[in-house]
């Protein structure tokens, strides 16, 4: 089924998103994908959102891309990462009101910026039932106490954020979690797309399905 383009309203912001459902009858998990940093030309059209995106539609997993505010024809400015939490949040709750959408079966996924929104709204947010992120942003304590099932990729020639700086702080997390180091692969997953889609896929397969 092609995407279809939605609004996301949240507190007065809408937020240009996009919505794809597997072909075969629902209900459908779902997940929600959060971009990279908006003022480094992070948006939802980025390599590695589009190649998880197109990787779990395949896979019967439906999917919520949306700009965080600011991006694209989504309203305000950004916000320091706090509003970008909200942004997500409001994400979740569009995704798991569709009629289509299984609501006991929905994650969150995201990258770099987009990988620090995840963990830490996902964490915290009981629509959340497991979460991903690759190469993310990890702020002292970010995901603290959370036992979802938790999904951490990094690539270990990142020169961003080191894979080292991320596996300490994933030491840090609550069972259960499975933390994958993708040697060759750098901040931006040129060529390592369909690799880390693929992992991507199996954690939410056994997780969400």
């Amino acid at each position: 089924m092609p995407e279809t383009k939605i609004t996301i309203n949240n507190e007065g912001l809408s937020l240009e998103a996009c919505l794809e459902l597997p072909e075969t009858p629902g209900p459908y998990p779902g997940v929600v994908l959060c971009h990279p940093h908006p003022l480094y030309g992070g948006d939802m059209d980025n390599n590695v959102v589009v190649a998880v995106k197109k990787a779990l539609v395949k896979e019967q997993i439906a999917c919520l891309r949306f700009n965080f505010r600011g991006v694209g024809l989504s309203q305000g400015s950004f916000a320091n990462g706090m509003g970008e939490q909200d942004d997500a949040g409001a994400a979740i709750s569009l995704l798991k009101c569709q009629e289509e959408i299984d609501a006991d079966r929905v994650g969150i996924m995201g990258y770099s910026f987009g990988g620090m929104v995840a963990l830490s709204k996902g964490s915290h947010s009981s629509n959340i039932r497991a979460l991903a992120a690759v190469s993310p942003v990890v702020p002292a304590n970010v995901a603290a106490g959370c036992e979802k099932p938790k999904l951490i990729i990094c690539g270990d020639k990142d020169n961003m954020i080191p894979s080292s700086d991320i596996l300490q702080a994933a030491e840090k997390m609550n069972d259960p979690k499975v933390v994958e180091v993708i040697s060759g692969a750098d901040h931006f997953w040129r060529g390592y797309e369909s690799r880390l889609a693929g992992m991507v896929v199996d954690f939410f397969r056994k997780f969400l399905l």
